[in-house]
């Protein structure tokens, strides 16, 4: 597995006990946000991967100086292009889901009451 797949992957496992039911819907929101980052890099893996492959088709096709090989490889190059693209649009949703996460959080952050035992500290100081 990728390092970074594995350090998400250890993340996301990590699972915390909470008594109250507002950190436990947290936790639940992260969990979420992790998987869909998780699943976001493993589709961008998986074509990083193909793409690996084809350059290596490309390269063998290159090297034999072949010329029916070399016509394949327009072909390659494309499916490569294809992929490239592909990443990026993956990064860019994932960029958009993530600032979308980021946006939910401090909204709900704003809405949410504020427990009045916070202000007893800072009142007794």
């Amino acid at each position: 597995m990728d390092g970074t797949l594995q350090f998400l992957s250890n993340l996301s496992d990590h699972r915390v006990e909470f008594n109250d039911n507002e950190e436990q819907e947290e936790e639940v929101y992260d969990t979420e946000a992790w998987e869909a980052i998780t699943k976001c890099f493993k589709e961008v893996q998986s074509v990083l991967d193909q793409n690996r492959v084809l350059i290596q088709q490309v390269n063998e096709n290159h090297e034999s100086k072949v010329p029916d090989n070399m016509v394949k490889n327009v072909a390659l190059i494309r499916d490569i292009n294809s992929n490239i693209s592909k990443v990026s649009r993956l990064y860019s949703n994932l960029s958009r889901d993530f600032c979308n996460i980021v946006h939910q959080r401090r909204t709900q952050a704003l809405c949410e009451p504020k427990n009045p035992d916070d202000d007893v500290d800072t009142a007794e100081s």
